[in-house]
């Protein structure tokens, strides 16, 4: 297996030399490219900053039950920052893609048992490094804390990389506390009750994260480790900024989650917002020319990530709701095996007729940030990935929160309630939206006064993200301490 070599886009071999960082995602789309956004950012640091660069080495885990275009992003990267250096590891055939979709409990306790289990690959591929460069330091993914322990047997120091809001970093610190003393399980407790976490709004119990509802499955058990482990990290990298998450950072830098007695923690470093560039085209020329021809703030966005996939039912009350609403729509709609064939027979009849002209419905890739950066999108709703919360905030557009899984109902509540940015749906005890709760929600930001307020917020937060890494924006400044930190070990 050759480790410190790759071919690039065009051929040849990339040495890797110097003073290195090492990043380790799991190997998600999302965690990928905010990670990779990351080692941009410090591939662009110059000599005057910090005395001399580094180099960037990205080590990606093989894993069957991963997208595949991320074979496609890894080309393009490599082709537009050819000193960025990936490295795959070998596959682990005992994974499958079965493991991967649809998300479940299940599928978060493969994203820890996979990571760990490529540990081995990983000491290897850090070993061959470190016979070219010194490696500065490993940046490993939350699922990947378990390299923590192979960073610390060779001497390198670990930060764990959030590509989630501070928020969730400052609720993954608390929760030993808060499990020793809970004796129950959240699921468990009285119905409305409400979570007091350092750093975050009252979170409702049933709000928490995916695979905490319960402490006795064994996900809960593998968070909990982790909780338990990063807290020995030389630092926290979060993708943030200070404008967006002011509680929850002040939070971190005081360590309000730290027991009497305790340690002091470690730096916590807000670095974003760390989003792909709007490359402006988007793979998708006649969506976007649609845009162009709507009038200014028109058009609703609907958009829910990779694995946003609705039953039927669930699709033809969205239709209904949009339709209702009276607003012009693009509808980004990804459709399972079992109902991809055919969207005349899928939707209500007559939608397409009676919204022609007003909506469109697109079933293939669009880049989002293409789509949202476009000056007739009004509004955004989307599932509350934070990639794509950052992309919101970056181009000024509110959100109609609509979260399915993982840690998105906790960010629901941060984008609605915390930063004012969005409103959020009210999803019923099977897990549905009504189209008249979606046409209300679209309708408030869309039309009523507070809707006006949130594009006022949303506009004002854009221009703070942009600021962010600006010549003395904080996170510029974060980014700036923590690679001469780096370079002082």
């Amino acid at each position: 297996m050759v480790i410190v070599s790759i071919a690039a886009g065009g051929g040849g071999a990339k040495l890797i030399k110097d003073d290195c960082i090492v990043l380790y995602p799991y190997p998600a789309m999302g965690h990928l490219i905010s990670m990779v956004e990351l080692g941009k950012r410090f591939f662009d640091l110059s000599t005057d900053d910090v005395g001399c660069g580094f180099t960037v080495v990205v080590i990606v885990a093989e894993a069957p039950f991963v997208l595949p275009n991320i074979d496609v992003y890894i080309k393009t990267v490599t082709e537009t920052h050819p000193s960025i250096v990936f490295l795959r590891l070998p596959p682990q055939p005992s994974f499958t893609a079965d493991d991967y979709y649809p998300p479940s409990l299940r599928t978060i306790e493969i994203a820890f048992e996979f990571m760990r289990a490529s540990n081995p690959f990983l000491r290897l591929s850090l070993q061959s490094i470190s016979l070219f460069a010194r490696v500065r330091g490993l940046f490993v993914d939350f699922f990947g804390t378990a390299a923590m322990d192979v960073a610390d047997e060779l001497g390198i120091p670990p930060y764990p990389f959030m590509a989630s809001p501070a928020a969730q970093l400052a609720f993954f610190l608390y929760l030993p506390t808060m499990h020793d003393n809970t004796g129950s399980s959240f699921k468990d407790l009285e119905r409305g009750t409400l979570l007091e976490f350092p750093g975050l709004p009252p979170l409702p119990a049933a709000d928490v994260p995916q695979g905490l509802e319960d402490r006795n499955e064994k996900v809960y058990c593998e968070f909990l480790e982790m909780s338990k482990r990063i807290a020995r990290a030389a630092g926290f990298v979060v993708n943030t900024f200070d404008w967006l998450e002011p509680r929850a950072l002040t939070a971190l830098e005081n360590g309000a989650f730290v027991p009497d007695g305790a340690p002091k923690p470690p730096p916590c470093y807000a670095i974003g917002p760390l989003v792909a560039p709007d490359k402006g085209d988007g793979g998708a020329e006649y969506c976007l020319k649609w845009l162009d021809s709507q009038p200014r703030r028109s058009v609703v966005l609907l958009s829910f990530g990779s694995m946003g996939v609705f039953s039927t039912e669930q699709l033809r009350e969205i239709a209904a709701g949009l339709e209702r609403s009276g607003h012009r729509f693009l509808w980004v709609l990804r459709c399972n095996d079992n109902n991809a064939a055919d969207l005349d027979a899928l939707l209500p009849d007559g939608f397409f007729g009676r919204t022609r002209g007003k909506g469109l419905v697109w079933k293939s890739w669009v880049e989002q940030a293409a789509v949202l950066n476009r000056d007739s999108v009004g509004a955004f709703v989307t599932h509350c990935g934070w990639n794509s919360v950052l992309e919101s905030v970056c181009a000024g557009v509110p959100m109609v929160a609509w979260p399915l899984y993982a840690e998105q109902r906790m960010i629901r509540v941060l984008v609605a309630e915390e930063m004012k940015l969005g409103v959020a749906v009210e999803i019923d005890e099977k897990g549905k939206v009504s189209a008249g709760e979606l046409e209300k929600r679209v309708r408030e930001v869309m039309d009523c006064s507070e809707g006006k307020a949130l594009r006022e917020r949303a506009e004002n937060m854009k221009g703070h993200a942009a600021a962010a890494f600006g010549e003395g924006g904080p996170s510029r400044m974060a980014l700036l301490r923590l690679a001469k930190t780096l370079k002082q070990i």
